[in-house]
């Protein structure tokens, strides 16, 4: 069943300021009292759920987004703070909303390449029933690696071709910066003093507040290219210029002193990616306008990283440079990550057909070196351990996006969302739903507003 309509729902300036507030409020709450982040997370998922199923039929799309996208950035919140009721929680939160979507909604037939690439996940479950030994335990493993592949499936199922305009499009990606600013309040008040805890160019536990600094820092460059859009696009007044401005650069401080890379290169590649788009699809006098607010962002930019350099006592722009903490340059500036790459391309040219199944490669590193390694690249993966069914599934995810930009090309953030997921699946395979969602976020079908016709009143006859 295919839908459509477009549809709409408007957040006004001040909501999102009364928000933006409420968050960091919740932020100091979960620093101050930390049963608070259980209450925080079952209010947020029921709250959804109750939205989807109370809203009237043509907003239930909205609240979909709205809910998985919320969910998505909070992700390494509940995880760091023992909110969530387990850890791959919000892959399948997401996949819940997605299917009450399906149910009220429907989906495209269009979308049904998705449907094929789902089936396709499927052999290497199977092989890898007849491969893992007792060291992995069949359930877990085989769900900690397909999980983000099926979150993908489904929520690329449920949103290709979805109908929405762009205030809905720009108020999700203002959901997802909302857990995100209570996480930075949560990291500052964890972590008030950088120095005291970075001695190293490695990445760091302590200022990631306890929690991995992969996925915290893709996350908080989630909610850089989330306030940048917020500050270009939704920032009528100097006062929420400023405001965003504050914002972004609280964010992007925390996201540089975690000395994890790959989020950051992220953020940056995405907001390129939509500066280009949107300077180039602007008129003569938006554009001056434009470059204003690139050369403050500029100049943000360059005080958040002195910032950065000072609090680290240089360690931010050592790590950058892939030096150790006495300017040494590093031999492998992959981390090990290139290692990996080639092991499990290895194991695609030993096993080219099906591959070595779910969580193979693990076994074999377990079996080899005694260690449980986890992939941190999506692509070598998916090679790895579906075979040629993996190419298949490449050429899918890869492909279907492309052409579905040939013909709809008014979601102004389509090349931002695939590249948040390509350097996201190439630095931290799929721990996170953040990749997961935002490809499928590519595939919405975005259409401008129309203003309404204002008809002239005819004129009166004379009596």
């Amino acid at each position: 069943m295919r839908v459509k309509s477009t549809y709409r729902y408007r957040f006004t300036n001040d909501a999102y300021v009364a928000l933006v507030v409420l968050h960091i409020l919740m932020g100091i709450f979960i620093n101050m009292i930390p049963q608070f982040s259980k209450l925080y997370f079952s209010v947020v998922c029921a709250f959804f759920i109750f939205k989807i199923i109370v809203t009237p039929k043509h907003e239930k799309v909205i609240w979909v987004l709205f809910g998985a996208s919320y969910l998505v950035a909070a992700e390494s919140l509940f995880r760091m703070t023992g909110g969530g009721l387990f850890y791959e929680f919000s892959k399948y939160f997401v996949i819940l909303l997605m299917g009450m979507g399906m149910f009220y909604d429907g989906i495209s037939g269009k979308g049904y390449p998705y449907f094929i690439y789902l089936i396709l996940l499927v052999p290497a479950v199977l092989v890898a029933s007849t491969t893992l030994g007792y060291d992995l335990n069949f359930r877990t493993s085989v769900a900690f690696v397909l999980s983000g592949p099926v979150c993908l499936g489904i929520s690329a199922l449920y949103c290709y071709d979805k109908k929405i305009s762009r205030d809905v499009l720009l108020q999700i990606v203002a959901f997802m910066s909302y857990p995100l600013i209570t996480m930075t309040t949560h990291l500052f008040l964890f972590n008030p003093s950088v120095k005291e805890v970075l001695t190293s160019t490695g990445s760091n536990f302590a200022t990631s507040g306890g929690f991995g600094p992969n996925q915290v820092s893709t996350l908080l460059g989630l909610g850089m290219f989330a306030l940048t859009v917020r500050f270009f696009m939704k920032s009528p007044s100097l006062f929420l210029k400023i405001f965003n401005l504050v914002l972004l650069a609280a964010i992007s401080f925390r996201a540089l002193v975690t000395l994890s890379r790959g989020g950051v290169f992220g953020a940056v590649i995405m907001i390129a990616v939509f500066l280009v788009i949107f300077y180039g699809g602007a008129k003569f006098r938006q554009k001056q306008k434009i470059m204003v607010s690139i050369f403050l962002l500029v100049i943000v930019s360059m005080l958040i990283w002195t910032v950065s350099l000072t609090q680290s006592s240089g360690l931010v722009g050592n790590r950058y440079a892939n030096e150790d903490a006495l300017g040494r340059e590093k031999g492998d500036i992959s981390t090990g990550r290139v290692d990996l790459f080639v092991n499990e391309f290895e194991g695609f040219q030993e096993h080219p057909f099906l591959g070595v199944g779910a969580s193979g490669m693990k076994q074999e590193r377990l079996e080899e070196d005694g260690n449980i390694v986890a992939s941190h690249n999506e692509v070598s993966r998916l090679l790895s351990e579906h075979g040629l069914l993996g190419v298949l599934i490449l050429v899918i995810l890869i492909f279907k996006p492309l052409d579905f930009r040939s013909r709809h090309r008014n979601n102004i953030f389509f090349y931002s969302f695939l590249a948040f997921w390509f350097a996201t699946i190439n630095h931290s395979a799929m721990r996170i739903a953040a990749p997961a969602f935002l490809y499928a976020l590519s595939l919405l079908h975005v259409k401008n507003e129309k203003p309404p016709l204002r008809r002239k009143p005819s004129p009166k006859l004379p009596a």
